[in-house]
């Protein structure tokens, strides 16, 4: 996967799926997020019950996949963070959205499969990447007309992998940048090591707008990072030495997300090497900025 041969994964993924249907395996006292519900069974023309057991930013990036024509489904119900709500409505592809819960639903479905088993089902190819963008759209009133650039910035990713987060003293070289205006999108709200306008967000929704009046987000491997894409806006990721399968290798773009730029730690655990590249990066303007929030596109 971190090579970019989604193939040799799938032929991987197909043996060992075909190995535990097999040895008929049961996973349901298993935490949400390791238990895996899809057996195999081909989806097209099927009613489709998609369970969104990992974190909010997996189902923002992995829903963009209901909207694929590949999918070929006849009826797609979404079971979705309640958080993510709100800003799911838009997303093309979905014919019915539905709070999750702890209990089991209420509704019919000939088939379930859990987001992030989609690629596997669909054998996704790079070149279904990044599919119609953005998918997310959230309204935002217009901006005041400002020389400074509007940049928001979120630098801890919690606790889930700790070694994604930069420490808040290692920012404090940003502050030095003319013609900027911060803004922080630490959410939940956390005070921020920079000059930032205080813009603590109640909710995602809140999150969203906040972005989409933003020139540039600059953030590390979270929630936000995937939201900005979605959205369309231009997002600087800064990612650690060892980082997931989805930002692949060797690259400094993203084929997930047209407007992302990705700024990779060249020594394990040193983020001022990264902050340096970010700070002579927005001194320089020598890395695009690119945005794609004109393409016309509404909720339908």
């Amino acid at each position: 996967m971190r090579r970019g041969d989604y193939a040799a994964a799938w032929r991987i993924s197909d043996r060992v799926l075909n190995e535990r249907v097999r040895s008929g395996v049961v996973c349901y006292d298993w935490p949400r997020h390791l238990q895996f519900i899809w057996r195999g069974e081909p989806l097209e023309g099927k009613r489709l019950f998609i369970r969104c057991y990992h974190g909010m930013g997996d189902t923002l990036q992995f829903v963009r996949l209901l909207a694929l024509p590949k999918l070929r489904a006849a009826e797609i119900t979404v079971w979705a963070q309640p958080k993510l709500m709100k800003v799911l409505q838009t997303v093309r592809g979905i014919d019915r959205l539905l709070p999750l819960h702890d209990g089991e639903p209420d509704v019919d479905y000939d088939m379930d499969i859990e987001l992030m088993e989609l690629p596997h089902a669909m054998h996704l190819e790079l070149s279904d990447l990044p599919g119609p963008m953005p998918y997310i759209y959230v309204p935002a009133p217009a901006a005041s007309k400002s020389h400074n650039r509007r940049i928001g910035v979120c630098w801890s990713a919690g606790d889930w992998r700790r070694e994604r987060s930069v420490s808040a003293e290692l920012l404090s070289p940003l502050s030095q940048v003319p013609n900027v205006r911060w803004f922080s999108l630490q959410y939940p709200p956390a005070p921020c090591p920079l000059p930032a306008a205080p813009v603590a967000c109640r909710d995602i929704d809140e999150l969203a707008v906040r972005i989409r009046l933003l020139d540039l987000v600059i953030t590390v491997d979270t929630m936000t990072a995937h939201l900005a894409g979605a959205l369309g806006v231009p997002v600087w990721l800064l990612l650690d030495s060892d980082p997931d399968w989805r930002w692949m290798m060797d690259r400094d773009d993203s084929p997930w997300y047209p407007s992302m730029h990705l700024f990779r730690q060249r020594t394990p655990g040193d983020w001022s090497e990264v902050i340096d590249d970010v700070r002579n990066a927005l001194e320089n303007r020598a890395t695009p900025m690119p945005c794609i929030r004109s393409t016309g596109y509404r909720a339908s």
